[in-house]
């Protein structure tokens, strides 16, 4: 009987019970959240900066935004970064804190700790999409898929590169000259991306896609750029820092779909791969045949325990590398050939250079990548001012003091802004002037080897960027020698950041040949 009673007063009196749990949670949960906010305000006193929201922190005060993008965002860090030197804080949301480092000299004790400074769990959100590779991973399976992959990007590997390099090259240069004949202004980027890609995929995994020639937009680049759209919108909405809430959100299920389109094209490429070497177990015997690649190397790895790499782990290293390798060099290529339209002087120098290397040879041997000392200077300059990666993130494991005495604690984001150290008016005089002699030798020993680092620095440095620069010296070098490029400008790009460095309304250029057939 006092049970029934009981039960019944609890039925009746339910509602109260559950609005007080109700409002002990939101009490408890509210009290972390502002102990965590002091907390993460405390760690960066040292550290001005601009004002943020108290709830939004920077978002609102930057315009790249989905409604409103304008092209000014890296441009407003580089201002900021004039009034707070070396480093100030950035928030994205009410406790997302990043440093964000624009001086080379900060930049240095970040970038050449080992053991102390990491990426952190799934920067960017990038994990669902390329896995984790050799970006994302760390500590000894860092250190070991590092040490295995390594013989990829040896120069004998490298060497024969250069020829597919030029191949795919003179396929897009045979498409442009429908521009040559018309003096219409065209956009590069996309072209160019295509053209990367081929070249990507015939170089590393000895795959002829012919996507150049392939009529219609192609899905992996269409997925490529949604992947990287959604990754950098995601990072700016702090609600979709939360992985069920972007899950459920129209712009998690657009993401899946892209991703879902790249891991397919990714699959594609190693089940072919696997196929043909069903019987081989050799890489001698692949090399009797013909020249080894990146695909051949990755399957064949074997560390000290004679132990390979998984089929995960083999899939995500190629969606790092076929991301990486395409879409940063189309990057560094298309803003080159923007800057050497922009500067016909320079320009000129640069052809004449190749014109002298490669005579009437209509391709590009090995041996000529490093007599263009001048082509290379400039697309170094063009790095400079339009670095593929603009930006990279760390988590320092350990306490950090920096030179000046500022302290930073375990678990603290960073950002190393490149962009920003690469247009930091106090070590670069001028830094928005195109002048490739900056990187004379000369001149280059004057300054920190920090203050110029497309490919980041320190024992985390870009395993690809020869291979990069091989491909940047092979497009330009052959571009130069069948077309000048000239300026639009009523044209001008609008730089954003989508992991990578793109413009949002395109890159455009003119061009005509150089020797006009009469």
């Amino acid at each position: 009987m006092e049970f029934s009673e009981a039960l019944l007063k609890f039925q009746l009196n339910w509602p109260h019970f559950f609005a007080v749990f109700c409002l002990v949670v939101v009490v408890y949960k509210s009290s972390v959240f502002v102990l965590r906010k002091r907390d993460a305000q405390r760690n960066v006193e040292a550290f001005p900066g601009p004002k943020p929201s108290w709830l939004f922190g920077h978002v609102m005060q930057v315009t790249q935004r989905a409604t409103n993008e304008d092209g000014t965002d890296l441009d407003k860090f580089v201002k900021w970064g004039e009034q707070y030197p070396y480093a100030f804080p950035t928030w994205f949301g009410p406790l997302a804190c990043y440093l964000n480092i624009h001086h080379p000299d900060y930049a240095k004790t970040i970038l050449v700790s080992s053991g102390v400074v990491v990426i952190f769990k799934n920067p960017f959100f990038l994990g669902a999409w390329i896995g984790d590779g050799l970006l994302l991973s760390k500590g000894q399976k860092w250190f070991r898929h590092r040490r295995l992959l390594t013989p990829g990007f040896h120069y004998e590997v490298l060497k024969p590169y250069v020829t597919q390099m030029a191949e795919s090259t003179k396929v897009m240069l045979n498409k442009w000259e429908s521009f040559a004949k018309t003096n219409k202004t065209f956009e590069l980027f996309e072209q160019v991306s295509l053209m990367t890609l081929d070249s990507i995929m015939k170089c590393a995994f000895s795959y002829n896609s012919n996507c150049q020639t392939k009529g219609g937009t192609n899905a992996y680049i269409k997925a490529v750029y949604e992947l990287s759209h959604l990754n950098n919108f995601r990072f700016r909405t702090f609600p979709y820092h939360n992985d069920l809430i972007f899950y459920l959100s129209p712009h998690g299920f657009r993401y899946r779909k892209a991703a879902r389109v790249a891991h397919s094209h990714t699959n594609e490429v190693i089940r072919k791969r696997k196929e043909t070497l069903q019987e081989v177990n050799e890489l001698s015997r692949i090399q009797a045949k013909r020249n080894l690649d990146f695909l051949d190397i990755l399957l064949f790895a074997r560390d000290e325990q004679q132990q390979g790499l998984s089929d995960e782990d083999i899939r995500a290293e190629v969606d790092t590398f076929m991301f990486e390798g395409h879409d940063t060099t189309a990057s560094g290529i298309s803003f080159a050939l923007y800057c050497l339209a922009c500067n016909p002087q320079h320009q000129k120098i640069c052809r004449d250079e190749i014109n002298e290397v490669l005579g009437g040879k209509d391709t590009m041997d090995w041996e000529d990548l490093s007599k263009i000392p001048y082509t290379t200077m400039c697309i170094k300059e063009s790095l400079r001012l339009y670095p593929p990666v603009p930006g990279t993130a760390r988590r320092i494991t350990k306490p950090m003091t920096f030179f000046d005495g500022r302290t930073l604690p375990a678990g603290f984001r960073i950002g190393i802004s490149v962009f920003g150290i690469h247009r930091n008016a106090t070590v670069w005089e001028n830094p928005d002037v195109f002048d490739p002699l900056r990187f004379l030798p000369e001149n280059v020993s004057k300054r920190s080897p920090h203050a110029f680092v497309p490919f980041a620095a320190g024992p985390r440095n870009c395993i690809g960027q020869n291979f990069a620069m091989n491909e940047m010296k092979v497009a330009i070098a052959l571009t130069l020698k069948r077309y000048e490029l000239i300026e639009d400008p009523t044209f001008k790009p609008k730089i954003i950041t989508r992991l990578i460095l793109r413009s949002l309304n395109g890159i455009h250029i003119k061009i005509k040949p150089v020797n006009p057939v009469e």
